[in-house]
C-alpha cells in the first residue's frame, strides 16, 4: 500500500461567506434586458399564462393555407394583413369583430375581395355585410379544433417556434388531405 504524502494537494482559502446559503451575489443578474431568445419563441404572456398563438386563413372548405405564429398576448388585426398578402385574392374574406378596422377593408377592397367582417360596437359609421355569408365562419373554428387534436400542437411541446411551426404545418397537411 502506498504512503500519506504531505502537501500532495494545495489548500485554498475559502472565498465569500464559510456557509453557501448566505451568498451575498446570489440572486437575478444585475441587466436589465429579459432572458435572451425568449422574444423570437412565439411564447408571450395572456391572461391563461404564457402561451402561443396560432394566426391563419382557411380556403372554403376549412382547410388552413397560411399560418403565422405569434406570443399570446398578441392582437389579430396587426398580422391580417401578412396573411392575407400570402394568398391569392378571394371573393369574400370572413373574420370576427377582430379584424374590423378600416385600413384592413381598405386593403381588402383594393385586392377585390368583399370583406364579411361584422362591426365593433365602438364603430361610428357601420358597414353593412352578409350575415348568411358571416354563418360560414364556423368553418375556420372546426380547422382549429381539428388542428388541436393533435396533442402536440395543443400542449406545445416545442422549446423552438420553428419546430412548433414545423408540426403546425405537418398536422395542417396531414387535416387537408384527410
Amino acid at each position: 500500500m502506498g504512503q500519506f504524502v504531505p502537501q500532495a494537494r494545495k489548500r485554498r482559502p475559502k472565498r465569500g461567506h464559510p456557509d453557501d446559503r448566505l451568498n451575498p451575489r446570489q440572486g437575478a443578474p444585475l441587466r436589465k434586458r429579459g432572458k435572451r431568445g425568449e422574444q423570437k419563441q412565439a411564447v408571450g404572456r395572456s391572461r391563461g399564462g404564457r402561451n402561443t398563438k396560432i394566426h391563419a386563413l382557411s380556403d372554403a372548405k376549412g382547410r388552413l393555407i397560411a399560418l403565422l405564429l405569434t406570443g399570446g398576448g398578441a392582437h389579430d388585426y396587426p398580422l391580417a394583413k401578412r396573411l392575407i398578402k400570402r394568398t391569392k385574392p378571394a371573393k369574400h374574406l370572413l373574420g370576427d369583430k377582430a379584424y374590423d378596422g378600416d385600413e384592413l377593408r381598405g386593403e381588402l377592397n383594393d385586392r377585390g375581395t368583399k370583406p364579411v367582417i361584422p362591426n365593433k360596437s365602438n364603430r361610428n359609421q357601420p358597414f353593412a355585410f352578409n350575415k348568411r355569408l358571416y354563418k360560414l365562419r364556423w368553418r375556420i373554428e372546426a380547422a382549429f379544433n381539428r388542428l388541436k387534436d393533435f396533442r402536440r400542437i395543443a400542449t406545445r411541446y416545442d422549446r423552438l417556434a420553428r419546430n412548433y411551426l414545423a408540426s403546425v404545418c405537418l398536422a395542417a397537411a396531414l387535416i387537408w388531405w384527410l
